[in-house]
């Protein structure tokens, strides 16, 4: 069985470490960017709000670790135009991966076509050097089979991840969302990762998620370029495993 501390250390360098807080401020992010870095390694990314990722793009000059931030985030309903200004004025700050929420209320309702042009479209913006990852908000979705299509069209569209959550509903990562996202990726033509994120604080919380990846994609899969926690308080969890204290 693999030890409690391997997982951590696995788990510390895909995450990213996260803070959507409604009250986060520049201090926090601040704060946020200065654990990105620890003892055993950094972790992969940072996600802030779009209006501080010029914060964390100069905290983190020089430094080997991607800044993410997210749009039409949380409610997925934001008007196309909105969010590819969003989207460019990001990256213009120094964002290098984007997390675009699928409008998955339209998705459910069997709009496909909105759902498809929205990750289309952003695509087109987001340079292929840059990560574009895809929250399908799966606890909303709910379906698995609806889960798998949602993941099928993400990929279609040009997503080079697909995300669970937002971590602003009931429900954020679950192991049958994130299996069937897995199967999905396995049977893809394309070189696609996989964030779950929402909920996920404890080494056992990581153990679980790596284990599917492991189980499904092989032992060799989940690195930082195929594999991401969305998280903030997971890195408590991996320091206190790997002797900080």
């Amino acid at each position: 069985m693999i030890s409690d501390r391997e997982i951590a250390q696995r788990a510390l360098v895909c995450l990213d470490l996260t803070n959507l807080d409604d009250q986060c401020t520049r201090d926090d992010v601040i704060r946020l960017c200065a654990r990105a870095t620890t003892p055993f390694g950094h972790v992969a990314a940072v996600c802030v709000w779009p209006r501080f990722v010029a914060t964390a793009a100069e905290c983190l000059a020089g430094r080997d670790v991607d800044i993410a931030t997210v749009v039409n985030f949380p409610s997925g309903d934001e008007p196309l135009g909105d969010v590819v200004d969003m989207t460019r004025a990001s990256l213009a700050d120094g964002a290098t991966e984007i997390d675009l929420v699928l409008p998955y209320s339209s998705f459910v309702r069997g709009d496909t076509a909105r759902a498809s042009e929205y990750v289309s479209t952003v695509r087109r913006v987001v340079p292929s050097e840059c990560h574009l990852k895809v929250i399908l908000e799966t606890g909303e979705i709910g379906d698995v089979g609806l889960v798998e299509a949602a993941a099928r069209l993400a990929i279609a569209a040009g997503a080079d991840f697909v995300k669970t959550s937002t971590g602003k509903t009931k429900t954020s990562a679950i192991p049958e969302a994130v299996r069937a996202m897995l199967g999905v990726i396995r049977n893809s033509d394309a070189v696609v990762g996989i964030k779950p994120s929402g909920g996920i604080r404890t080494i056992a919380d990581a153990r679980l998620y790596l284990g599917l990846a492991d189980e499904i994609m092989g032992p060799a899969w989940a690195t930082p370029h195929t594999f991401r926690f969305g998280a903030s308080g997971l890195l408590d969890a991996i320091l206190t495993t790997l002797g900080v204290t």
